[in-house]
C-alpha cells in the first residue's frame, strides 16, 4: 500500500533543507580550504588529486551502504533517516574543529578520510529524506531548496575564507604550517555542521512506515547479525541489477561532470599563482572569491530553475547548464583581473544550482519508494567513481600531458563539461 504524502508548505520545506547548510559549509571547505592547507603542509601539486582520494573512496563505500541499511530502519522516537546525518554531523564537527591544528600533512589527509566518513553518512540519508517526505508534485521544489542550501553553505564557507584572510592574513608564510586566520573558518564550520542538522532533526518529524514495509523492517531486524550485515551488499547489488536506464546514462554525464569539477577544485589555487602571480595565501583567498561568486549565484537562481525545468524540461535546462559551466572554465585561465574573473562564475554558478537539483529530481520520480535510499547512495556512488579515476589518473596527466600548468588543467576540464553537457541531451525521463 502506497502512503498519500501530505503537501508541505514552503517553510516546512526550508525547516527540512535547514540541516543541508552545516553539510554543505563542511564540503564548501574542502572544495577550497583543503588543497590550501595540503600546499602549506608542504604537498607538491602533482600530488593533489592522490591526496583527495579520501572523498571517492568513503563515498563509494558509505553512502550506498547507509542508503541501504536507513532504507530497513525505522524508529518510533528518532525515525529512518535522521539517526545517520544526525551521527555524520557529529563526526564532521570534530573533525572541522581539529583541521586546521594539523601538526603535519599525514595527519591532515587522515583527518580528511574521517570528516569525508562523516560528511557522507550525513549526505546520502538526506537526500533520500527529501524524497520519503515529499509527493512527487513538489519534489522539484524540495531538491532545488537542497540546491539553495548547498549554494548558501558553501558560500559563507568560501566568504569567511577571504574575509578571514583580509582581516587577519598578511606576512610571510611559513613552510610546514597553517597560517592562523584559516582556523576561524574551521571552527565556524563545525558549529555550523551539528546546529543546522539538529534544527532539521527537531522540526522535521519523518513519515512512518506503512504496515507492509514495518513488517519487513522487523523480519530484517529478526535475521542473524551475519544475515543483517550481508543485506546492504545485496541490495545495493540487486538494486544495480534493476536499475532504470535512465540511471546508467545519467552515469556517463557524471563522469565527465564531476572529473571536470574534482580538476577545478584541485587547481584553481594553483592557477591563480600561475596567472596573478600570488602566493598560497592569497591565491587561496581568490579561489574562495569565485567560489563565493558562483554560490551567491546559485542561491539566488536555484528557485528559479523549478519553473524552468517545468515548462522546458529537466534535460534542455541541465544541458544548457553544462555547456555554460564548460565556458566559464574556458575563460577563467584567460583573465589576469581579480575581479574581472569573477564574472565567468555567473555561468558556473547556474551550472552548479542545476546540478544540485534537476538530477536528483529526475531520479527520486522513477525509482520505487523502498529502495530511494539504495538509489540515492548508487546516484553517489556514480558522483565518486569519476572522482576516484580522477584522483587516480589526473596526476600523471597533468604532469606528463598537460605539461604540469594549471592552465592547460582548466582547459582540460572545461571540455569535459561540453562532452558531459552533449551526453545530458540523452537523458529522457519515463516513468518505471
Amino acid at each position: 500500500m502506497k502512503i498519500t504524502k501530505p503537501r508541505l508548505s514552503f517553510w516546512q520545506i526550508w525547516n527540512m533543507n535547514v540541516g543541508f547548510l552545516g553539510i554543505q559549509y563542511s564540503f564548501g571547505l574542502q572544495q577550497t580550504a583543503i588543497n590550501p592547507i595540503f600546499l602549506f603542509l608542504g604537498a607538491a601539486e602533482e600530488l593533489l588529486p592522490i591526496l583527495n582520494i579520501a572523498g571517492p573512496v568513503t563515498g563509494l563505500i558509505v553512502q550506498p551502504i547507509i542508503g541501504a541499511i536507513s532504507d530497513k530502519t525505522w524508529s518510533p522516537r528518532w525515525g529512518r533517516r535522521k539517526p545517520f546525518f544526525l551521527i555524520g554531523a557529529i563526526m564532521g564537527s570534530l573533525c572541522l574543529f581539529a583541521f586546521p591544528l594539523s601538526p603535519a600533512l599525514w595527519f591532515a589527509v587522515g583527518l580528511l578520510w574521517i570528516l569525508d566518513v562523516g560528511n557522507n553518512m550525513a549526505m546520502e540519508p538526506y537526500r533520500a529524506f527529501v524524497g520519503d517526505k515529499l509527493p512527487d508534485s513538489q519534489l522539484s521544489i524540495g531538491y532545488q531548496m537542497q540546491s539553495l542550501f548547498v549554494g548558501a553553505g558553501i558560500l559563507l564557507a568560501n566568504a569567511s575564507i577571504f574575509l578571514f584572510q583580509s582581516w587577519f592574513g598578511g606576512g610571510e608564510e611559513t613552510s610546514g604550517s597553517i597560517p592562523t586566520w584559516l582556523y576561524y573558518s574551521f571552527f565556524i564550520g563545525s558549529f555550523l555542521s551539528i546546529a543546522t542538522i539538529l534544527w532539521s532533526v527537531l522540526k522535521t518529524p519523518e513519515i512512518p512506515p506503512s504496515d507492509e514495509e514495518l513488517q519487513e523492517i522487523n523480519a530484517h531486524k529478526g535475521l542473524p547479525f551475519i544475515e543483517r550485515f550481508k543485506m546492504p551488499f545485496k541490495e545495493i547489488s540487486e538494486a544495480v541489477k534493476d536499475m532504470p536506464k535512465f540511471m546508467w546514462k545519467l552515469s556517463a554525464v557524471y563522469l565527465f561532470q564531476w572529473y571536470a569539477l574534482f580538476v577545478y577544485w584541485q587547481f584553481i589555487t594553483p592557477l591563480f599563482r600561475s596567472t596573478m602571480g600570488y602566493d598560497t595565501s592569497q591565491a587561496a583567498a581568490q579561489a574562495a572569491k569565485m567560489s563565493t561568486t558562483y554560490n551567491i549565484v546559485t542561491a539566488v537562481v536555484a528557485l528559479i530553475l523549478v519553473p524552468l525545468t517545468v515548462k522546458y524540461g529537466g534535460k534542455k535546462i541541465y544541458a544548457l547548464s553544462l555547456v555554460g559551466t564548460g565556458l566559464a572554465l574556458f575563460a577563467i585561465p584567460n583573465i589576469s583581473d581579480p575581479v574581472m574573473v569573477l564574472f565567468p562564475m555567473i555561468l558556473f554558478g547556474i551550472g552548479w544550482a542545476a546540478m544540485m537539483g534537476i538530477p536528483y529530481s529526475m531520479v527520486s520520480k522513477i525509482v520505487p519508494q523502498e529502495r530511494r535510499g539504495v538509489y540515492m547512495g548508487i546516484l553517489n556512488m556514480m558522483i565518486v567513481i569519476p572522482m576516484g579515476i580522477q584522483t587516480l589518473s589526473f596526476g600523471p596527466i597533468f604532469k606528463n600531458l598537460l605539461g604540469a600548468n594549471s592552465v592547460n588543467a582548466m582547459f582540460f576540464a572545461g571540455t569535459c563539461f561540453v562532452i558531459a553537457a552533449i551526453l545530458a541531451m540523452r537523458l529522457n525521463v519515463k516513468k518505471e
